[in-house]
């Protein structure tokens, strides 16, 4: 009973947080009520028992992405006026994917009370750790597939990194391959000068 209430009202807090993410005229607001409904979807998922995904939403959305948001609108000259131009004409496709999104959580979650899904939910064993599971899983019946995962990922940090690179005329650089290449006649020069003699 206690945890149902509990789970009700991390509910009611992700709902509203998520409505104040696209309702708030300021993008730092909404950012920041984003960061609200990352914490309380991983409270919730922590009460379903699924810490790994929790830890992981908070340490990865909330730890990085985030950041990079806040730093971004801050940095950003946004004009607001501009942007709210188009928001009634987006409404009804945003109502339409909402209502669809809305209905198939529905049957997912009610699908068993309904007699879409017959199987009952199964109770985790005393020394079950769903963390150790997934790790399994990954490594063993899915390790192709991370490690394809893991080279997108890498080609995206790359490409990202390639496209923001700029080269600006009179920024003083290194090149490490010029350095290596040098050698000592072209860095130092002996001249030949006569001795000064004191008078």
């Amino acid at each position: 009973m206690f945890e149902t209430a509990i789970f009700y009202c991390f509910a009611a807090v992700l709902l509203f947080a998520a409505l104040r993410v696209i309702t708030a005229r300021n993008p730092v607001h909404a950012a920041l009520y984003l960061v609200l409904s990352f914490f309380t979807a991983a409270a919730i998922w922590m009460l379903l028992r699924a810490e790994f995904l929790a830890i992981t939403l908070v340490l990865v959305y909330v730890g990085a992405v985030m950041v990079l948001f806040l730093f971004v609108v801050m940095m950003l000259d946004i004009n607001l006026e501009q942007l709210r131009e188009g928001f009634w004409s987006y409404l009804p496709l945003g109502a339409t994917v909402g209502i669809l999104m809305a209905f198939e959580m529905a049957l997912m979650i009610g699908g068993r009370y309904f007699g879409f899904s017959e199987a009952p939910l199964k109770e985790s064993a005393a020394g079950y750790s769903n963390t150790k599971a997934l790790g399994r899983l990954l490594y063993t019946e899915y390790a192709f597939a991370f490690e394809i995962a893991a080279v997108i990922l890498l080609v995206a940090i790359v490409a990202a990194v390639a496209l923001t690179l700029r080269r600006r005329k009179g920024v003083k650089t290194q090149n490490p391959a010029e350095q290596t290449r040098v050698r000592r006649a072209d860095r130092v020069e002996l001249v030949s000068m006569p001795a000064e003699r004191d008078r």
